[in-house]
């Protein structure tokens, strides 16, 4: 195998996001529910020869030392691999939205260069080399729907119903350390649990890094008001800029275009994915 062209790497959505307490570290710990919506990169891999690791951007330009390029290299150290590769990256899901974009883009890269290279490994030792590069990047790399609590690294499975969202992103982004680093940043809500969110779990919860993130981006509460106008109940996703809604069925032919959102917002209408489109591409775990 000399090439793997489209490659597809889904965002995700946190249906909530709750901090239950903080460790010694300073590290929070967080109860969510990650969703993989149907808004993808693609990525286009060409083995090299010559051991060295290149990057074309089809789209947006992204830095040099991206998690793309990151990951390639801890793949290549761990794997022993000693091809190279050319990767070229049409950029869609938005930076700095909570949307996962740059963790989905890793994780992809782990699993189809390990495909490419040959190298064998299982998905919990790709999720290991991931988990190197973001704390976000095991949940891509495992496939599914799930429940995260800790710090990131506990998740359970999580079957969810089919559904359309509308995703509103403003053209400013949001550093998610300093949102974690705010004073007034809740870290008391209490444990959540997984039966509680089954009886409803697109209005579950709300995400305790929203009052931070409208305090510093005043576009966050903008893009939630633009939402409740239109009859729906946004929220932020992750610690990122972007919000969302869930879609009722009459609703679809409204948001079916994007030219309801103001001048140089994202405006997208997604649906819920029930498995990533790469789940068979790493070898499963005895």
């Amino acid at each position: 195998m000399r090439a793997i062209h489209d490659v597809p790497a889904p965002a995700k959505l946190n249906l909530f996001l709750h901090i239950t307490g903080r460790r010694a570290d300073g590290y929070h710990l967080l109860q969510s529910a990650f969703m993989l919506i149907d808004w993808c990169d693609t990525l286009h891999f060409e083995r090299r020869a010559d051991g060295h690791i290149s990057r074309e951007d089809l789209g947006a330009p992204l830095p040099d030392d991206d998690l793309i390029v990151r990951a390639a290299r801890a793949l290549q150290a761990a794997g022993g691999a000693e091809h190279g590769v050319h990767i070229a990256v049409q950029k869609r899901i938005p930076a700095q939205a909570g949307m996962g974009g740059g963790s989905s883009d890793a994780a992809s890269t782990l699993l189809a260069l390990n495909r490419l290279w040959g190298l064998g490994l299982t998905r919990s030792q790709l999720a290991a080399i991931g988990l190197q590069l973001g704390a976000d990047v095991p949940f891509f790399i495992h496939g599914g729907n799930a429940w995260v609590e800790g710090v990131g690294e506990h998740m359970q499975p999580l079957a969810l119903p089919a559904a359309r969202f509308v995703v509103l992103k403003p053209p400013a982004g949001l550093d998610t350390g300093s949102i974690f680093c705010a004073p007034d940043l809740k870290r008391d809500s209490e444990p959540a649990t997984i039966s509680g969110f089954a009886a409803n779990p697109y209005g579950f919860g709300h995400n305790d890094l929203q009052p931070v993130a409208e305090r510093l981006c005043p576009s966050v509460r903008q893009g939630v008001e633009l939402l409740s106008q239109c009859g729906l109940q946004g929220r932020m996703t992750g610690s990122g800029s972007a919000v969302f809604a869930q879609l009722a069925h009459e609703a679809l032919p409204a948001f079916s275009a994007s030219n309801w959102a103001p001048a140089g917002w994202q405006a997208r209408v997604c649906g819920n994915l029930q498995v990533h489109p790469l789940v068979g591409w790493a070898w499963r775990d005895k």
